[in-house]
Parts: C-alpha cells; structure tokens; sequence
C-alpha cells in the first residue's frame, strides 16, 4: 500500500510492471517500465516531488510536450503531488535510501530513465522553479545521457533565499519577512519551536515557515536553513535576525557584491567601512576579544588578513558554500555555531567579503541573551579550538617561554645563593614553577600536534 492509500508499485505504468530493488543505498531495474525496441529521440524529464505544489507546474509542462516524465518521491512531498503525476501519465517511484541529498536525487532519477529505456533525461531536483521547456531540450545535445533544466530565471536573475531563524519574536518577525519579500524569490522562518505567535506572524506576512519540534538553537536553524537553501538551489542564502537588527534594504548589496567578486561568504560587518553601528564599549571589548581569539584559531595571525566582525548574523552564502555547509554536521546547534562556519569556510578555503552594515540595537524587541555569558562561552570554546586545533601555537610557544624564564630565575637563585650564602626560596619556587609548566605545556603540545597529524593523515 502506498502512502497515498493506493495499490501497486511506484512508477507503474498501465501496460506494464517495474520492480525494484534495495542494495546499499543503489538500486536496479528489472523488468522495465516498457519495452523499448527503438528508443525515442526525445529526452526524459526528471523532477523532484516536495513539500511545494508549485512542481505540479512542472508536471503540465512537461505533459504538454508529450515528454516522457519521471517523478522520485519524497516522504514530505503531498500526496496530490504522486496522484497528480501518475494521472498525467508520468513515472511515480520513491528514493531507494533515506533523507537523500539533491545529488542522490540526481542520481536515482538518472539511473531509474536509464533502466526503462529513456535515451536521455533533462534533471530538474529544483522542481518547484518553473522549467523552461523548449530551452531545456535545445541544451539536450545527446552527447550527454542527463543534462541539467533550464529554469524560467536561468537567464535573469539568481535566486535569491532569505532566512531568518526566530524564536519568540511574534513582535517583529512580520515586519523582517515582508521588507525581506522585497529582495528575495523565497523567505523562509525557521520557527525553533517558539512558544507565542511567531509561525503564525511569519506565515501571515507571506514568509514560508519551517518549524522545529524542539528548539535546536541558533546553529541548529541555520543548519536547516542551509539544507532548505540547497534542496530549492537557491544561488544566494542571506541570514537575517528576526529580532529587527538587521536592514533588509541591505540584501541587494550582499547579493551584488557576492555576483561580483565571487566571494563564497559575504559578511555584514559592524567594523567595515560605512557602518553606523552604535556598539557599547563593554560589548565592543567583548567582541574584538572574541574576533582575536577566532582568528587565531583559525591560524590567522596577521590583522590585515582577520575576519573583522567573526560573530555577525548577517551573512550571504554561494551556491558552493550552501552545498558545503548543508552537508556539514559538524555545525554545532549552540550560539558558536558561527564560529563553527567560519572555521568550515577556513578549511574550503573559501574567498570572505565584509561590508559595511548598520546593526540596530535599539530595536524594542532586540535579543535578550546576556552578552556576558555569551561571550564568556564563546571564549571558552574558542580556547579549547585553538588548544586542540593549534597546540604549538597555544601551548607549545608559551610553554617554551615559561621554561625560558624559569631558567632565568633559576640563574637568579642560584647567583644569589652564591654572593650572598643565603638561599632564597622565593626565587626557587617560581624558578621550579616557571620551569616545570613551561616543560608540561612543550610535552603537551607535542603530543596534541602529533595526534592531530596523525588523525588527518
């Protein structure tokens, strides 16, 4: 029985039987859907069944050209969706492993049209963006099994996804959405699982909303985040705050500087130039203690190549760095989750833009985190990175200074033991003290270094 209620094997059609089989992960055909004794010259087209009515679009279209269609089903995509496929004549069959990614998809689609004879396939994983159709089988050249759709914004502008993550901000979530609409193909809330009205504000200002079951935490929403912008491939992710902090009317110069300079992460930051940000001197300490020890963490030593404002909310990601990240779960759930992408950018060597942006924290309903304590964890957590991550650097220098200066007060003691025949214990004592943490932290050091080397041989 299928989830829809109804009989029979996906992507059945009415002449004919399909079976298929479960193998780690990959499957085969048997038996396929028609015997083909010439294959058409046509292409297939391949789609996406989600959580988005809108692929039902795509279904029409490609039914208009009497296209052969193949349909993979998702476990969140509506069931009308698989009716409305299968009435169209198309090819219903659902992903052989759980929770696959676009590029699985790809894959299943690709090897279910050529199991049942198809002498190509046009993939569309993004199935929800309108497919232009005649543009997507001129760009079929036969001399490649499966080809990529052209979409009806292929050839205008790159897709544009704002997310905001929010937890209890029904005050101001509706007024961050709809100045966001603005600038954006799709907004997207991620509601973590807030306690007042914040999905029902959201969805009212036009916003599609994503809501936790539990509250995951700030990096666990822009896990999802990341995950929602790879499955629409969306070409530009922009995070906002759904607090009111940041300007929306500012998304058109992320994107613009992003398309021009190819940079993976463009960052709002409250230190570039242009910036009108109002810090109090208390939290302006907090945060250049913070982007020091976050740049050291990462190896950055000299300031003129430093993230100048590590802990900015508003960011704007690539297509790259979206599929990189949305596949990283190495991305903590906790505030220090943009210190975890950071440090992710770091090792993919991705290009980091700044500019200038204007953070509001007058805004009635502003975060009520404490920044002490948030800032006190964050150096907590940074410390232990650049311990585990960068020992030589953290310890091993240090440690071979402390021996130095034992050494020195050793010479010291030692010196007045022999003008004067009194032997002075002070001088001893920190002389043994300097001298023993400075040889732990060397050996220590060591070890972690060696470790790391052999880990990631």
């Amino acid at each position: 029985m299928d989830r829809d209620g109804t009989d029979g094997v996906d992507g059945m059609n009415q002449n004919a039987e399909s079976e298929r089989h479960t193998d780690g992960g990959q499957f085969q055909m048997e038996s396929p859907i028609a015997e083909i004794d010439q294959r058409e010259t046509q292409p297939a087209f391949g789609l996406v069944a989600r959580n988005d009515l809108d692929v039902i679009e795509n279904l029409l279209r490609a039914s208009e050209y009497d296209l052969d269609t193949f349909l993979v089903d998702t476990p969140d995509a509506e069931p009308v969706i698989r009716r409305t496929a299968q009435a169209l004549g198309a090819s219903v069959f659902e992903s052989p492993i759980d929770n696959p990614t676009s590029e699985e998809l790809r894959d299943h689609l690709v090897t279910y049209a050529d199991a049942n004879g198809a002498p190509g396939i046009i993939v569309s994983t993004d199935s929800s963006t309108p497919i232009a159709v005649e543009r997507s089988l001129e760009a079929f050249d036969g001399e490649s099994f499966a080809v990529d759709a052209v979409t009806e914004k292929s050839t205008h502008t790159p897709t544009v996804m704002v997310a905001i993550p929010a937890y209890n901000e029904a005050e101001t979530i509706a007024g961050v959405a709809q100045n966001a609409r603005r600038y954006a193909d799709h907004v997207c809330v991620i509601d973590d699982a807030s306690s007042d009205d914040t999905a029902a504000e959201a969805q009212a200002a036009g916003a599609a909303v994503i809501e936790h079951d539990a509250n995951k935490g700030y990096g666990g929403a822009l896990n999802t985040a990341f995950r929602e912008a790879a499955e629409r491939n969306a070409d530009h992710l922009v995070i906002l705050d759904g607090d009111g902090q940041h300007d929306p009317d500012d998304i058109p110069q992320a994107v613009d500087i992003q398309e021009e300079n190819g940079a993976d992460i463009v960052i709002g930051s409250r230190f570039a130039d242009n910036s009108d940000t109002e810090l109090p001197i208390y939290r302006r300490f907090g945060i250049e203690v913070v982007n020091t020890l976050t740049n050291f963490s990462m190896g950055v030593i000299r300031p003129k190549s430093w993230v100048r404002d590590t802990q900015s909310g508003f960011r704007t990601y690539n297509r790259r760095a979206i599929e990189s990240l949305s596949e990283d779960h190495t991305i903590g759930d906790g505030m220090s989750a943009s210190t975890d992408i950071l440090h992710h950018a770091h090792q993919q060597d991705y290009d980091l833009e700044e500019f200038g942006t204007t953070i509001d924290y007058e805004v009635e309903n502003a975060s009520s985190k404490n920044p002490v304590s948030h800032g006190i964890t964050l150096v907590m957590n940074l410390l232990q990175t650049i311990e585990h991550e960068r020992p030589v650097t953290s310890l091993g220098i240090p440690g071979f200074i402390s021996s130095f200066i034992g050494l020195g007060f050793g010479y010291w003691t030692f010196h007045t033991y022999i003008q004067t025949g009194n032997f002075p214990m002070g001088l001893a004592v920190t002389s043994t003290f300097f001298t023993l943490a400075g040889i732990f932290a060397c050996f220590t050091a060591i070890i972690l270094h060696s470790l790391n080397t052999h880990l990631h041989e």
